[in-house]
């Protein structure tokens, strides 16, 4: 393949058909890295809705690092794998300790929950650090430009010779904005695609079998009074979401099986689908929890399920 033509190709592309994101043309190491930390594993379209409020929130690497924890979970609410949030509250603190992040990405690995593809996005489209990104998307677009699958060291070694040294942020855009538009998972549009001439497969070669989604139920809980609701708090031990707050959760074999419910929902959580029912929770309310105003419930931090019984039952705008 001649790795220059495949450059000039997909860079001249990218400047004329790149999608109007927020952050694209960015280069606040900051409001780059929250793009970053948002993208993983969260539609752009979702990312979309939330980047400019978190930031018209945390404008600065120094608010974030100043806020409180549950605000920070607050305004991540929605977004899922909460995790992300602390890890990059994290980073914001030693970001600010040190007056700024550092310009390597060997140095940004350092950082706490920073790993190797974003250490790498951030090093090239902040700092122009000559380092490839390989992310889902890149990955796809390099089985089907090479023909055939890479192992994981292949994959990076495959994309840092592929790069363009002169626009390194431009180009890992472009590689995952390919894989994002047009060299798509299921039937790639190959018609569409700048280096279509230079790539050894055609349509979408061998599709690669996924596991089987699972399947749950969820039974809510929606106590109400005086334009409050009452809410629990996951604990801070539990593997998912700790911290947390939610409607009260009735667990048990055939909980609620002869109540119409309020509200029923579906909902998904990293690999499983819920079927989620909300019912009126009655007189007896749990021990455990507080009564929250309605109108002030976005200063905690929900799960993104919570936020999306309440938007659903017309309790609170979003």
């Amino acid at each position: 393949m001649d790795t220059s033509q495949f450059r000039a190709h997909l860079l001249r592309w990218y400047d004329q058909s790149q999608r109007r994101l927020p952050w694209r043309g960015e280069t606040d190491p900051y409001r780059i890295l929250v793009s970053e930390i948002m993208l993983q594993q969260t539609r752009v379209a979702v990312v979309e809705a939330r980047y400019s409020a978190f930031l018209q929130q945390f404008p600065t690497v120094e608010r974030l690092a100043r806020a409180r924890e549950a605000s920070v979970l607050a305004a991540w609410s929605g977004l899922g794998y909460y995790r992300r949030a602390r890890s990059l509250h994290a980073a914001a603190k030693e970001g600010a300790r040190a007056g700024g992040f550092p310009k390597s990405s060997a140095a940004l690995m350092e950082l706490p929950g920073i790993g190797r593809y974003t250490a790498a996005a951030l090093a090239s489209i902040a700092f122009g650090e000559p380092t490839a990104v390989v992310d889902g998307n890149v990955k796809r677009v390099l089985d089907r430009v090479i023909g055939r699958p890479l192992s994981e060291p292949n994959y990076w070694e495959t994309a840092q010779a592929l790069l363009d040294q002169g626009r390194p942020g431009d180009f890992n855009q472009a590689m995952m904005e390919l894989g994002a538009v047009v060299c798509l998972p299921g039937q790639p549009l190959c018609r569409e695609c700048p280096v279509a001439g230079l790539c050894a497969t055609r349509g979408p070669g061998e599709k690669k079998s996924e596991k089987p989604r699972k399947k749950a139920a969820l039974n809510y809980l929606l106590f109400e009074k005086d334009g409050c609701v009452f809410l629990q708090q996951r604990p801070a031990e539990s593997p998912l979401m700790p911290g947390m707050w939610e409607l009260p959760l009735r667990t048990g074999p055939g909980a609620m099986k002869d109540r119409k419910p309020l509200l029923t929902l579906k909902h998904s959580i990293t690999v499983t689908d819920f079927v989620v029912n909300v019912f009126t929770g009655g007189k007896k309310v749990p021990r455990q929890g507080r009564w929250v105003a309605v109108k002030s419930a976005n200063r905690l931090p929900l799960t993104g399920l919570t936020r999306k019984i309440l938007q659903r039952l017309g309790l609170r705008r979003f």
